[in-house]
């Protein structure tokens, strides 16, 4: 229990702000009386209102996925390797996330068309039918995560070294993949909704149980990496049921029906067809992932691993915010892009961006003055400390571009543009990063840091090149709505 005391102060007063998040208004104002306000209420109030809650659960949710790596990094011992082989199952947990996306992220928006257009009915319907995919996607995922998964970690770059903690973080984790698919993506449909505050509950319901379970099975009952991964299962499980009784009660304008999960493959395939990029973008993650993690075994061993791990949860400090932002501004303009008011989609644009980009630059700035710090967050061993802090500047060097890559790509989803959302996700993600993290050590003496080089190399070209092609398409789709013809 020595553990515990020790670690569990650092996040003693984030679990006193969720159980005071709790007694939160959860009416959201007066909004769900006025069925129309995202098409009258001025852009900038109607944002904050959306976009800052959104925006505290993702912030919060960051937390609920970097939690176990914290305690972990803090086991007595063998922290150091725990933490590396949870991190080797980051990828599996990746593509998890994406499955729920793949439903939910087409969706959403499509659902937020259809209120803007008056149609009800059938936004109500794509819920209840992407609730039952997501239900069917889980069972299929379960079983195949439960009979492979030693082999998918060995070949994700678990080495001798660290594969045992993987499997036995993975083998209860993936239990828990219903609760994970349904929370993730029914709470994008509340935010549809402009429920922005019950979202952001939902996710404060299950980080708080998550950062109070964690050390009590990790150092309490000695759980190791099985005690992380079975409190995040159980907080999940919460958190589900949250989202269950608010759907299926009397405040939303869409409800879950029985009646609604079967409906036309007609209606769904158009949603799985948008959240394609989505799913790729968050799906690529992890193939990105796997091949970081194998170039770098090779050339830095489990210390550069383990280093990725920790890049890889920074990086969540940057984007998870910023998809809040997005996440905020997507009601506002998927609805208004139903309605054919190009002018509040224009102006919810530049919002998003000028937002966005702040975040990105203010964020990056500090990373790149006090690398150690963010280190420091996630493990006390002096010797990955340092390594990882000079990685950070490498690897995040041009992180203060996100901004725009966000924004353009969150507004392409917002208003139906399937073909482009999914080209911008390609291309960064396939066309460029994939094969720099191989080309780039050929030409640097250091072949470690060329690995890490990869990411801001390829963040400049898919900045450059999503900003160019959204001028055009967004100029076209703006131009579309005020002359249909």
């Amino acid at each position: 229990m020595r553990g515990t005391r020790k670690v569990f102060p650092v996040f003693y007063r984030h679990m006193v702000f969720c159980r005071h998040a709790v007694k939160i208004n959860i009416r959201d104002d007066n909004m769900q009386q006025n069925k129309e306000f995202l098409g009258t209420e001025p852009i900038g109030k109607l944002l904050v209102k959306l976009a800052v809650p959104t925006v505290i659960a993702q912030i919060v949710n960051m937390l609920y996925n970097i939690v176990d790596r914290i305690y972990i990094g803090h086991i007595p011992v063998n922290g150091g390797l725990a933490l590396t082989g949870v991190g080797v199952c980051l990828p599996i947990i990746m593509i998890i996330s994406a499955f729920a996306t793949f439903v939910s992220a087409g969706g959403a928006p499509r659902s937020s068309i259809y209120m803007g257009k008056g149609d009800n009915e059938t936004a109500e319907k794509i819920l209840g039918g992407c609730f039952f995919l997501q239900i069917i996607i889980s069972a299929i995922l379960t079983v195949v995560l439960l009979l492979w998964n030693r082999d998918f970690l060995l070949a994700f770059g678990a080495s001798e070294n660290t594969i045992e903690y993987a499997v036995d973080y993975m083998n209860i984790y993936a239990v828990g993949t219903l609760f994970v698919q349904l929370t993730l993506g029914m709470s994008a449909f509340i935010t549809a909704q402009g429920f922005s505050k019950i979202s952001m509950l939902t996710v404060l319901i299950g980080a708080g149980c998550n950062i109070v379970l964690d050390p009590i099975f990790i150092f309490g009952f000695n759980m190791g990496v099985r005690g992380a991964a079975l409190a995040t299962v159980l907080s999940q499980a919460v958190s589900t049921v949250w989202v269950l009784i608010f759907l299926s009660g009397k405040k939303p304008t869409l409800r879950l029906k029985t009646k609604n999960f079967f409906v036309s493959p007609k209606l769904i395939l158009p949603c799985i067809a948008l959240g394609l990029a989505t799913f790729i973008m968050q799906a690529s993650e992890s193939v990105i992932f796997v091949c970081f993690n194998a170039s770098l075994l090779e050339y830095g061993g489990d210390i550069a691993v383990g280093a990725m791990t920790i890049l890889t949860s920074v990086m969540q400090f940057a984007m998870l915010p910023m998809q809040g932002i997005g996440q905020g501004a997507q009601p506002i303009t998927s609805y208004n892009y139903g309605a054919r008011n190009a002018d509040r989609v224009k102006k919810t644009f530049k919002l998003l961006l000028i937002s966005s980009l702040t975040y990105s630059i203010l964020l990056w700035a500090f990373i790149m003055a006090f690398p150690e710090a963010f280190a420091a967050i996630f493990t006390p061993n002096v010797e990955l400390k340092a390594f990882t802090a000079h990685a950070l500047r490498i690897y995040c060097a041009f992180m203060c571009l996100f901004g725009i890559q966000i924004a353009c790509q969150m507004t392409f989803v917002s208003i139906g543009s399937t073909l482009c959302s999914i080209i911008v996700a390609v291309v960064r993600k396939f066309v460029l990063l994939l094969p720099l993290i191989y080309i780039v050590p050929t030409f640097v003496e250091n072949k470690t840091n060329g690995v890490y080089l990869a990411e801001p190399i390829a963040d400049v070209i898919a900045v450059s090149f999503t900003a160019i092609l959204f001028s055009v398409q967004f100029r076209k789709a703006m131009a579309k709505l005020k002359d249909p013809a």
